[in-house]
C-alpha cells in the first residue's frame, strides 16, 4: 500500500506532502481544484511518460516521491530479477528536468521506465472512467475470468505447450523452405557430383600423366639421343673408352717407373668402369622406351578431361577437384537427410499439438468452473446498485484459432430490463450501468487477487441516492481486503471513508497553488454538508452530514 506521497514543483504544486492510511479513504474537492494533478503526479512514479510542461513555472525540475509498504505482496522476485535492494518499505522517486530529461529510482537505485511501470502495475490500480472502456475489450474479460478462476497455473502450462508447438512449427516451416530450395539445386549438384565421381580422380595423377605424356611425345628423339650417347661412350668401332684404355696402358708402364702414379691409375680405371655402366644403362633405357602413339593419345584425353574439369569448376588442381566432389557429396547427403528430419519434426509437431490441446482443454474447464461464481456475484451486487432486473451471463465459445490465451472466446452478456435479450455489455449498457458493472468486477477481482491499492477516480458519475449508498458500501468492503482510495463527488461515498482528504486551491495575487489536507471530524461535517447543499451550507445540510457520518461510526 502507499503510505506517503511527496510532490515538488509539479504543475500548480510547489510542495505537497500527504500520508495515506490503510482501508478506505476518500478524496473530495471542487471541480478544478487539482485532484487530477495529484493523480497525474502519482502516475509518474507508476511509470507513465513524463512531459517537461508539467514542471511548475520557474522551477528547474520537479520531484515525485512515493513510499510503499510491500512486505505482504510477494515482490522479492521482482527485486532480485532487476538487481534491486529489497526492503518491506519501498521508496520510488521520479525526477523530471525542464529540459525534458527524466530519471527514476527504486530504493535509490536508478531504473528504466519499463521497470518502474512493471513495479507500478503491481502496486496500484488506478480505475478511472475511461477504464470502463475495457469492458469492450475481450482480453480484459478473459483476464477477469482467469483471475477469478485462479487458472494461472493451467494458463502457464498451456502457454508453455503453445510456445513449444509454435516453435516446432516455425522450425518445420524453415526446414521445408530450405529443403525446397536445396532440392531445386539437387539435380544440378547430382550432375556435378556424377561428373566428378565418374572421373575417378586420384591425388598426384595430373603431374604423373603430364610427365608420361612428355616421354611418349618425344620417344623417338629420346631413343636416338640415348643410343648416340651410349655409342660415343663405349662402342667397338670407336668410342671414348678406346683412348682411355690406351691411357691406362701408359699409366701402368709409368707406375713401374714412378710409383706415385698408382693413384691416377686407380682413378682412371674407376672412370672407365663408370663410363661402361653409363653406356649400358643408356642402352637398356632406350630399349625400354616404347613409341606408343595410342597410349600418348589416351593420356592426352585424360589430361584434357582434368583440365576441362578444373576450368569448369575454377580450380587449379586435381586435389581441389577431389575436395569439391566430397563437398558436393556432403551437400547431397544433407538434402537427403532433410526428408528424415522433416518427417521427425512433423511427428513432433503433431505430438506438441496434442499436448497443447490437452492443456487448453484443462484451462477451459477451469475457466468454465468459475462462471457461476462470477455471474452470481455480479447479479447480487448489481441488484444492490439499483438494477433489480439485472441478468448477467459469461459465455465461453471456442475460437477457430489458438493463441497465447487458448482458444476460448469470452463475452460478458447483460440485460438490465425485463424481457430484453442478453447483449454484450459494451454494446447495450449505459455509462452509469457500465460503471456499476466495473466496480462489481473490481470488487470480485480484489477479493481474489492480492493487489495492494486501488484508486477509483470519479467512477461514481451518473449515480445518486441508494445506488450511491450501495456503491460506497462496496468500496468500504473492498477496504477490508486492500487499500482503497476514491476520488468522489458524492457525499454518500465520502462519508464512508475512514480517512477523508480534501484538495483545494490557494489563490494569491501572484500564484495559484493546489494543496491537499486530511480533514478532522468537524471539517468532514462541513465538507460533506457542502457537497450536499453547495456553497451556501444550511443547518439541514450539516445535520444530514452528521447523520451520514454517524451511520458509519
Amino acid at each position: 500500500m502507499i503510505t506517503s506521497l511527496h510532490i515538488e514543483n509539479y504543475v500548480l504544486i510547489s510542495r505537497l506532502d500527504i500520508a495515506f492510511n490503510p482501508g478506505f479513504s476518500v478524496i473530495t474537492g471542487e471541480t478544478g481544484a487539482g485532484k487530477s494533478i495529484i493523480l497525474g503526479a502519482l502516475g509518474l512514479i507508476l511509470g507513465q511518460r513524463a512531459d517537461s510542461k508539467t514542471i511548475k513555472e520557474g522551477a528547474s525540475k520537479c520531484i515525485i516521491e512515493g513510499s510503499f509498504r510491500i512486505g505482504d505482496y510477494g515482490l522479492l522476485d521482482f527485486f532480485e530479477q532487476n538487481d534491486l535492494d529489497y526492503s518491506d518499505e519501498c521508496l520510488i522517486r521520479r525526477e523530471i528536468s525542464s529540459g525534458g530529461k527524466s530519471r527514476s529510482f527504486i530504493n535509490d537505485t536508478p531504473v528504466g521506465l519499463q521497470q518502474l511501470k512493471e513495479l507500478g502495475d503491481k502496486l496500484i490500480d488506478i480505475h478511472s472512467q475511461h477504464q470502463n472502456l475495457l469492458l469492450a475489450n475481450d482480453r480484459f474479460q478473459l483476464q477477469v475470468v482467469d483471475t477469478i478462476s485462479k487458472s494461472q497455473p493451467e494458463l502457464q502450462t498451456y502457454q508453455q505447450q503453445f510456445h513449444a508447438h509454435q516453435k516446432c512449427l516455425q522450425t518445420l516451416a524453415g526446414l521445408k523452405e530450405t529443403a525446397q530450395q536445396q532440392k531445386a539445386e539437387s539435380d544440378f549438384l547430382q550432375f556435378q557430383f556424377n561428373q566428378l565421381n565418374e572421373a575417378q580422380l586420384a591425388e598426384g595423377e595430373q603431374e604423373q600423366q603430364e610427365q608420361e605424356l612428355q616421354l611418349l611425345s618425344h620417344a623417338e628423339e629420346i631413343k636416338t639421343e640415348l643410343s648416340k650417347a651410349a655409342y660415343l661412350i663405349d662402342d667397338a668401332n670407336g668410342s671414348a673408352i678406346i683412348p682411355l684404355k690406351e691411357a691406362l696402358i701408359a699409366l701402368r708402364r709409368a707406375e713401374k717407373l714412378y710409383p706415385n702414379g698408382s693413384e691416377w691409375l686407380q682413378r682412371l680405371e674407376s672412370a672407365v668402369i663408370e663410363l661402361r655402366d653409363i653406356a649400358a644403362e643408356l642402352n637398356k633405357t632406350q630399349e625400354n622406351i616404347d613409341v606408343d602413339p595410342a597410349k600418348a593419345e589416351q593420356i592426352k584425353q585424360r589430361l584434357d578431361l582434368l583440365y576441362t574439369l578444373e576450368q569448369k569448376h575454377r580450380v587449379n588442381s586435381v586435389e581441389e577437384l577431389i575436395s569439391l566432389r566430397d563437398k558436393i557429396d556432403q551437400q547431397l547427403q544433407q538434402i537427403e537427410s532433410l526428408d528424415d528430419e522433416i518427417e521427425r519434426l512433423e511427428k513432433e509437431a503433431k505430438k506438441r499439438h496434442e499436448e497443447m490441446l490437452h492443456a487448453g482443454a484443462k484451462l477451459s474447464t477451469k475457466r468454465k468452473a468459475a462462471l457461476p461464481q462470477i455471474e452470481k456475484h455480479l447479479v447480487t451486487q448489481l441488484k444492490q446498485l439499483g438494477m433489480p432486473d439485472i441478468r448477467f451471463e459469461v459465455r465461453i465459445t471456442p475460437r477457430a484459432e489458438w493463441n497465447t490465451t487458448g482458444n476460448d472466446d469470452i463475452q460478458f452478456y447483460f440485460s438490465a430490463n425485463k424481457n430484453s435479450q442478453l447483449q454484450p455489455v459494451a454494446e447495450t449498457a449505459s455509462g452509469g450501468e457500465i460503471s456499476r458493472v466495473m466496480i462489481s468486477l473490481k470488487s470480485l477481482v480484489a477479493s481474489t487477487k492480492s493487489l495492494p491499492t486501488i484508486i477509483f477516480d470519479e467512477i461514481d458519475m451518473g449515480i445518486s441516492g441508494e445506488v450511491a449508498n450501495a456503491m460506497s458500501l462496496i468500496m468500504k468492503n473492498l477496504g477490508t481486503y486492500m487499500q482503497v482510495i476514491a476520488i468522489t463527488h458524492l457525499p454518500q461515498i465520502a462519508a464512508q471513508g475512514s480517512t477523508h482528504y480534501k484538495v483545494f486551491k490557494n489563490n494569491t495575487k501572484e500564484t495559484t497553488e493546489t494543496s491537499i489536507k486530511q480533514l478532522t471530524n468537524n471539517e468532514r461535517i462541513t465538507e460533506i454538508a457542502s457537497m450536499l447543499s453547495g456553497d451556501s451550507i444550511s443547518q439541514a445540510a450539516i445535520e444530514n452530514a452528521k447523520q451520514l457520518l454517524s451511520a458509519i461510526s
